[in-house]
C-alpha cells in the first residue's frame, strides 16, 4: 500500500450554495465546482470570493470534495 502525500494548499472561490456544514463553491482558477466541508459554512453567502486553505486532499468524486481547514472571506460580490 502507498502511502500518499499531501501539501497544504489554496483555492480562491466563489461561493455558490450554503448549507449547514459545506460550501458549494466555484474554484476561481480552474472554473470547476468543488464541494467544502466547513464547520463555519452558515458564515458565508452565496456570491462570496473567499479563500480556502486545506490539507491538498481532495476526493476524485464529481464534484470533488475537500475539508477546509480555513476559510476567509475576501469580498461580497
Amino acid at each position: 500500500m502507498e502511502d500518499t502525500i499531501t501539501t497544504p494548499a489554496t483555492i480562491r472561490a466563489r461561493v455558490l450554495r450554503v448549507q449547514c456544514d459545506c460550501l458549494l463553491v466555484c474554484d476561481c482558477c480552474a472554473c470547476r465546482r468543488i464541494v467544502v466541508h466547513a464547520e463555519n459554512a452558515c458564515c458565508f453567502c452565496p456570491g462570496d470570493l473567499v479563500c480556502i486553505q486545506y490539507s491538498g486532499a481532495m476526493t476524485k468524486s464529481i464534484p470533488p470534495q475537500i475539508s477546509a481547514t480555513c476559510i476567509t472571506k475576501l469580498c461580497h460580490g
